[in-house]
């Protein structure tokens, strides 16, 4: 527990100073790594506690970028429109959750990505509400000069991965967790003890959805210009995953961690090669499987060198 607090500490110290210090480009940066530690965190809930491999994200964050969108160009100040945007995704997730989580596997995953794609189409088709192909304008906050601006939209993505950090912390310390891991280890005996599967996965879900709306109608806010195929891109669903492998699927602080990995590899090497981007991500993913699979909350350094020995070595032999 001391760890931990020694951990948030630090963490709230060093968003404290990048607020203070950094300049535009470290802003930027600083509220991307939050935007993508609040997704993994919100698809941890799902895919990490109860081990359903969801690819809603990207509905979820594309409907509360447009909620969010179409509600400030109705004069909606963007407090309230980003409030509003995050309980319709909730509402959304659980009417979605009540509708598929009784698939599993491979169903569930397909079911959870079509989604996207619906609403994607929706929004495309939608002109007088939404613009459709042409994109959605938003209404820019005054808030000063681009240092004001970009100071800001760090603070919103920060407050929001909070939020999201505090919400997976009150599940796995709750008996929604507790049913969230039955579900994860045995579905089909879970209700042999007590635990009430179908409720448990959509409470998750639905918190799930609610963490992903309030995160797209920040971004949405964030640009100012939204478009169907942005921020209903299948990557945003694919992405949070990655990164809580790369952090450690499932645990608490794991996904903070593979988001900011993520997106240091994301800088320093993916946007330098360009035409092997996919590539580089699919070698990334075999690389978690087979080296890391517990993420890095769950490497130790000598083990990751014995791991390699045995599975190459015997090979070799």
């Amino acid at each position: 527990m001391t760890g931990r607090l020694l951990l948030i500490a630090g963490g709230l110290g060093a968003l404290f100073a990048i607020g203070l210090l950094a300049d535009n480009y470290l802003l930027r940066l600083a509220a991307t790594a939050c935007m993508y530690a609040a997704l993994a965190l919100s698809w941890n809930l799902v895919g990490g506690f109860a081990g359903y491999p969801s690819f809603a994200t990207a509905a979820f964050f594309g409907l509360g970028a447009y909620a969010s969108g179409v509600a400030q160009g109705f004069g909606a100040p963007f407090w309230l429109a980003w409030g509003g945007a995050g309980a319709l995704a909730a509402v959304f997730a659980a009417g979605l959750g009540g509708a598929i989580l009784h698939l599993k596997g491979h169903y569930f995953a397909i079911a959870s990505l079509v989604v996207a794609d619906v609403l994607r189409e929706l929004c495309n088709s939608w002109t007088d509400v939404t613009g459709g192909g042409m994109g959605l304008n938003l209404p820019l906050i005054a808030l000063g000069g681009p240092r004001a601006q970009a100071a800001f939209y760090f603070a919103a993505f920060a407050a929001v991965a909070a939020f999201a950090l505090v919400v997976a912390w009150g599940v796995s310390r709750s008996r929604l967790g507790v049913a969230l891991r039955c579900i994860a280890e045995n579905e089909s005996a879970a209700p042999l003890i007590g635990v009430a599967t179908r409720s448990a996965k959509v409470k998750a879900f639905t918190l799930s959805g609610l963490i992903g709306g309030l995160t797209g109608a920040v971004y949405a806010s964030w640009v100012t210009y939204i478009d169907p195929t942005d921020v209903f891109d299948v990557l945003l669903s694919v992405k949070p995953i990655i990164m809580a492998l790369i952090g450690g699927v499932g645990t608490l602080f794991g996904p903070v961690v593979g988001a900011v990995v993520f997106l240091g590899l994301e800088e320093l090497i993916w946007r330098n090669v360009l035409e092997f981007h996919a590539g580089l991500l699919g070698l990334v993913v075999v690389a978690l499987v087979l080296f890391l699979p517990a993420g890095l909350s769950g490497a130790r350094p000598w083990g990751l060198v014995r791991l390699a020995r045995r599975r190459f070595g015997a090979g070799a032999r």
